[in-house]
């Protein structure tokens, strides 16, 4: 058993968009914190004082940097830590099935490190039975007894990347062990640092109710876009719609349309429930529908801006659009199944002369094509046939937009209640185009 009263080493194993800023939540609590990636560029760059996650800045990480936070390659490091929090990528394969290859790798690679009484904390997705089944065996190999020798537990993350709304201590952690005693272990961890510690009594159920967390914003996210479009359709204005269901005080929580779902958990961990509910002989056609609404609402948003381009009987091919948000959501540099990368595939396809702007994101390859952000200028604005937004990112100058383009087009509904010169139009606004 871990000692309640210590201030235990913590090792975090990937440091991308869950790991790293979970790791400074520790060191921000007085810990010593190990980062282990296999990324050796990641490891150069921290350990030149340089973040690439926006969330975290060069002054924060220089501050601890060989002081309380080691970051490295090598997994040796794992034998001075208490506590191992795993953090890895839990992607699809290439037919839609969970692929825990890099779970299977962590593991093996802990295997030979492993020291009675540490602390194994599993955060990455996936589908209900993972600890046990999958990484519970591989850890077995050190024949170390979990429950007494090791403990074992699970905590679904919970992080939303480039909001100042909710903090990452501040959100209520689920927390689960495989025995009591590593349950026992893991709240007296996580309780140090977060301010709410929920107890699930087995992992099946906190990756479960991952999966339903993730499930229920990918399905009321599919439908409010499939419903955005139906507004279009019917010349109704969706977010009036909205704002007025809205004020509904019980049975309605308000979701918004936009250019589709991105991040690497709400477009993947639905299908990872899918899998497993085939595993029992039974399909989500619910999940199915949502997927395909997916491709609905990129198609609608390229023909609108299509025929926005086209409407005088011009012919699009080499008409110029500046993208303003290629990222999937607003203020992270974080590209992971972002919307805007089939939106702007499409409109490459048509012959169209894309230009983007993104200060999270200096560069972009699609394909063969290979862009760069620019700056928003007058002169960019106005020699711009269309503007487009696709991620409303804060720093956006709306104003200056609106005041220099000729035409946009705004599918995040940011520039609502502004005027400007510019010919504005909305994803469902109620202007049918097409």
């Amino acid at each position: 058993m871990l000692d309640k009263e210590a201030k235990n080493k913590i090792a975090v194993i990937g440091l991308g968009y869950v790991g790293l800023p979970l790791a400074f939540l520790f060191l921000n609590n007085g810990f010593e914190v190990i980062g282990i990636d296999i990324d050796e560029n990641k490891i150069k760059e921290l350990n030149d004082c340089k973040s690439y996650l926006p969330d975290i800045t060069n002054h924060e990480l220089k501050k601890v940097l060989n002081k309380s936070f080691t970051v490295s390659s090598d997994y040796e490091l794992i034998k001075e830590a208490n506590v191992i929090i795993i953090c890895i990528p839990t992607p699809l394969s290439g037919t839609s099935e969970p692929d825990l290859t890099y779970l299977s790798d962590v593991g093996n690679s802990l295997v030979t490190k492993l020291n009675k009484g540490q602390l194994i904390v599993l955060e990455s997705s996936s589908y209900p039975g993972t600890t046990r089944d999958v990484l519970k065996p591989i850890l077995e190999k050190s024949r170390l007894q979990i429950g007494k020798d090791l403990f074992l537990a699970y905590s679904p993350e919970r992080m939303d990347p480039g909001s100042k709304k909710y903090s990452i201590k501040d959100i209520p952690k689920v927390v689960s062990g495989v025995t009591e005693e590593c349950l026992i272990n893991v709240v007296n961890v996580y309780s140090k640092v977060f301010n709410q510690v929920i107890k699930a009594s087995t992992p099946e159920i906190a990756e479960m109710s991952k999966l339903l967390e993730n499930t229920y914003r990918f399905i009321n996210i599919s439908f409010i876009n499939e419903f955005s479009i139906l507004c279009d359709l019917l010349n109704i204005n969706v977010w009036e719609v909205i704002k007025a269901a809205s004020t509904k005080p019980f049975g309605f929580a308000p979701f918004y349309p936009g250019p589709g779902i991105g991040g690497h958990c709400i477009p993947v961990d639905p299908l990872y429930l899918k899998w497993k509910a085939c595993q029992v002989g039974k399909n989500s056609e619910l999940i199915d529908a949502a997927s395909r609404s997916k491709k609905l609402i990129s198609d609608h948003i390229v023909q609108q801006i299509t025929k926005l381009l086209s409407i005088n009987g011009d012919n699009i091919n080499n008409k110029k659009i500046l993208i303003c948000g290629v990222t999937y959501k607003r203020d992270t540099n974080d590209m992971r199944e972002s919307p805007s990368l089939p939106i702007i595939n499409s409109l490459l396809k048509k012959g169209v002369n894309i230009s983007y702007h993104d200060p999270f994101l200096k560069n972009l390859v699609i394909n063969e094509y290979e862009l760069s952000s620019k700056d928003l200028t007058e002169d960019t604005l106005r020699e711009s046939d269309c503007v487009v937004i696709l991620t409303d990112h804060s720093t956006l100058p709306l104003n200056k937009i609106l005041e220099h383009s000729e035409v946009v087009y705004d599918a995040r509904n940011c520039t609502n209640g502004k005027n400007g010169r510019a010919k504005l139009f909305h994803l469902g606004g109620g202007q049918f185009l097409y």
